[in-house]
């Protein structure tokens, strides 16, 4: 029974896969001029790891409060850019 479940998942998958594709290249086909071709994979972004976020986030809050800011001016110096100035609003 096991062995049958499987075999009709993989046909379903293969034939869903087949209709993808097809409908993918009848899309590429029928295109309007200078408009982009469609991908049949397009690329996912990778998943981020919360937890390593959170202790990056911990450790600056940290560097702040024992050293200033005064990391963060020499970062945008060594990069060439300027610090930027936030405006009031009256």
């Amino acid at each position: 029974m096991f062995i049958r479940k499987e075999h009709e998942n993989k046909t379903i998958s293969d034939t869903t896969w087949m209709r993808n594709a097809v409908l993918n290249a009848e899309a590429n086909l029928n295109k309007k001029k200078h408009k982009r071709f469609i991908d049949l994979f397009p690329k996912k972004p990778a998943k981020v790891d919360k937890e390593y976020n959170e202790n990056a986030v911990k450790i600056i809050e940290e560097m702040d409060r024992n050293n200033g800011q005064g990391w963060i001016e020499k970062v945008l110096k060594a990069a060439g850019m300027k610090k930027a100035i936030k405006k009031r609003k009256e």
